[in-house]
């Protein structure tokens, strides 16, 4: 396993993290399969793990915090919040009421008294940044979370938080967590540059694309990823983008295999390659899926496989734009537009 530095925090920790979306309904991972998923995780040397308050509304939580019951300091700890916990309109957002809120909950889930990072899982365009960033530099100074992070913010989203920081004399966000993969590479214009130029720790979820770059999804075959039950349109080769996709993946397919690597450790080591990227979260639903990514813990990428993938997906290009999550409000409710 590699260790690299989380941004300018000094926390060592490893290129692959654990990511628990799948842990209860969402991967229907059973609490005996989760803890000896996270058991064989932190053996093989990761440590860190993310989850967040909105994965099985809670669910991902509990089941974590059982998982690391009695080891709590060997691992960092991560997890999110700003996603809708239900139907009531302020249980949601970047608010100060909601996010004193929802820590205190995700740390009675978790069974600890603090976590390690704490990010806000998608830009809230209704809270203007001092709002939030004052509420989590105070829960930051009550000792419940050692640092701050962002999740799927858009560049300028980043940087307006880093100036809002300085100008307000707050905690700034220190890590931030976007979707990167071979088939989702848009970050690479913006983003990562960003991130660099900040120096943040880059968590980047998705690297296989939700189970595009698996494996379990190839030509003439029946699609074989949990990921197709919950989000049909997003595999349906009818499509022109899921077409598309199919292609790059049988592309790739025949890259990893001339470079004598599964599909997985292409993908994985790829997303490892960016010199802004500190982590690839791993998503495992079972212990079998844990070990084909753990294998690609240590795979380094030679400059001619780079290249033979760029000659894939451009850099740069999202073959799924559509799928990015951080879209300007303005350009999805006419609204803002029109006024």
């Amino acid at each position: 396993m590699q260790y690299r530095t989380l941004g300018r925090t000094g926390v060592q920790v490893s290129s692959l993290a654990l990511g628990a979306m799948n842990f209860g309904a969402i991967g229907r991972t059973t609490q005996d399969e989760a803890t000896a998923i996270v058991d064989a995780a932190l053996e093989a040397g990761i440590n860190v793990i993310d989850t967040a308050d909105m994965y099985g509304r809670g669910e991902s939580e509990e089941m974590v915090g059982k998982a690391i019951a009695g080891r709590r300091d060997d691992l960092v700890l991560a997890t999110k919040a700003t996603m809708p916990m239900g139907d009531e309109r302020n249980h949601r957002g970047s608010s100060r009421r909601w996010l004193v809120t929802a820590l205190d909950d995700s740390l009675r889930r978790l069974g600890v008294d603090h976590v390690d990072l704490y990010q806000v899982h998608r830009w809230d365009p209704s809270a203007d940044d001092e709002e939030t960033l004052s509420a989590l530099t105070d829960l930051q100074r009550a000792g419940k979370v050692r640092y701050l992070g962002s999740s799927t913010f858009p560049a300028y989203r980043i940087v307006q938080a880093q100036w809002a920081a300085r100008e307000h004399h707050l905690s700034r966000y220190v890590t931030e967590q976007p979707g990167y993969s071979i088939l989702q590479r848009g970050v690479e214009a913006h983003v990562l540059p960003v991130a660099e130029q900040y120096g943040l720790g880059v968590l980047a979820w998705s690297p296989l694309a939700s189970g595009w770059l698996s494996g379990a999804v190839r030509a003439g075959r029946e699609i074989a990823t949990s990921r197709a039950r919950l989000m049909p349109e997003r595999f349906d080769t009818s499509l022109p983008v899921n077409r598309a996709r199919l292609d790059a993946v049988e592309r790739l397919v025949e890259v990893a295999d001339g470079a004598g690597l599964t599909l997985i450790q292409l993908a994985l080591g790829f997303v490892t390659a960016h010199p802004a990227v500190t982590s690839a979260i791993i998503g495992p639903r079972t212990a079998d899926h844990l070990t084909s990514q753990l294998a690609a813990a240590d795979t380094v990428l030679p400059a001619d496989v780079l290249d033979a993938i760029d000659a894939v997906v451009a850099p740069g290009v999202d073959l799924a734009p559509h799928e990015k999550f951080d879209t300007p409000p303005a350009l999805l409710d006419p609204s803002l537009r029109r006024r």
